[in-house]
């Protein structure tokens, strides 16, 4: 009787005590289906796990848990050499999902981790920075940043992925832009930045759509920079009138460098990483991920 392939199934230990996630994966055992489940307690343990289910030849490794453990869990895979390389299946268990929800992933836990299972493999890009950290999904800086950063937990846990933009409004007193300098392909400005987006994804802070023309396999960034003399007025302008706006400026390039007078932060998928100069490459079809096949962000 031929066996069904080795899935490890590693959950951040935030989401880990969830009774119907623990009734589909006693559902996919049932049907046949190898799991093997791992929690998370401490930054380092994906990468651990990773490197386990690699040894073992599992076929898929899914990450269970927000934007941040599924940077973990793609940046580890990213690092494996190709033939031993897992593909990356999602199951959405973060206060935002921002990631998980673009792609077009299931909310209902059941059908995301029989997807993040049996799915379709499809190869998607990756993007590094500065060559230490990556991202899958977004690197958000300025105001944006302070904000996703600074939201308490309670608040997340408490009002979920609106909770960025109601820390945001308590917060409008910090509200000031950073002076930088981005060059891409094509691509070159200087000014006063109030929020940078850098997609290969297309949303991020709780379903804010920064880089609405996105695609995780096309080997190219999508840029949007929110720029304003008067910060409120180009705020509430960019919400209510995102179209024909003097405050948006895009860009499209396989990479940007960006440099500024001071040291200015960039939330990686939910980590920050600060530094006054930033170079990000795009890395095409880095991995292999399980998508549904309507997926809205492949081209």
């Amino acid at each position: 009787m031929e066996q069904f392939p080795v899935t490890f199934v590693i959950l951040n230990g935030k989401g880990a005590d969830n009774d119907i996630l623990r009734s589909a994966v006693n559902v996919m055992r049932d049907e046949g289906y190898r799991l093997h489940i791992r929690v998370t307690w401490e930054k380092g343990d994906a990468i651990r796990y990773v490197e386990e289910a690699s040894r073992i030849g599992a076929a898929t490794v899914v990450a269970g848990g927000g934007d941040g453990t599924i940077n973990e869990v793609a940046t580890a895979l990213a690092q494996l050499a190709p033939e031993h390389r897992p593909v990356l299946g999602i199951l959405p268990l973060g206060t935002a999902n921002d990631f998980a929800t673009s792609i077009g992933i299931p909310q209902e836990l059941d059908k995301a981790l029989q997807l993040a299972i049996i799915g379709k493999g499809v190869a998607i890009d990756l993007v590094q920075v500065n060559e230490a950290a990556w991202f899958i999904n977004m690197a958000t800086g300025g105001f944006g940043t302070r904000i996703t950063t600074e939201t308490p937990e309670k608040l997340k846990a408490a009002l979920g992925g609106i909770a960025y933009f109601v820390h945001g409004l308590i917060r409008l007193d910090t509200l000031k832009p950073d002076r930088c300098e981005i060059r891409g392909e094509g691509f070159a400005w200087q000014g006063d930045a109030l929020v940078i987006g850098i997609g290969n994804g297309r949303q991020a802070g709780g379903g804010q759509e920064l880089c609405p023309q996105a695609l995780i396999n096309d080997g190219l960034l999508e840029l949007r920079i929110f720029t304003g003399e008067e910060l409120l007025p180009a705020i509430f302008k960019t919400l209510t009138q995102p179209d024909d706006n003097p405050n948006i400026i895009d860009g499209r390039s396989s990479w940007f460098e960006i440099t500024a007078p001071h040291e200015i932060t960039f939330n990686l998928d939910g980590e920050p990483l600060t530094s006054q100069k930033f170079r990000i490459d795009i890395h095409p079809n880095a991995l292999s991920c399980r998508l549904p096949p309507n997926c809205p962000l492949l081209g």
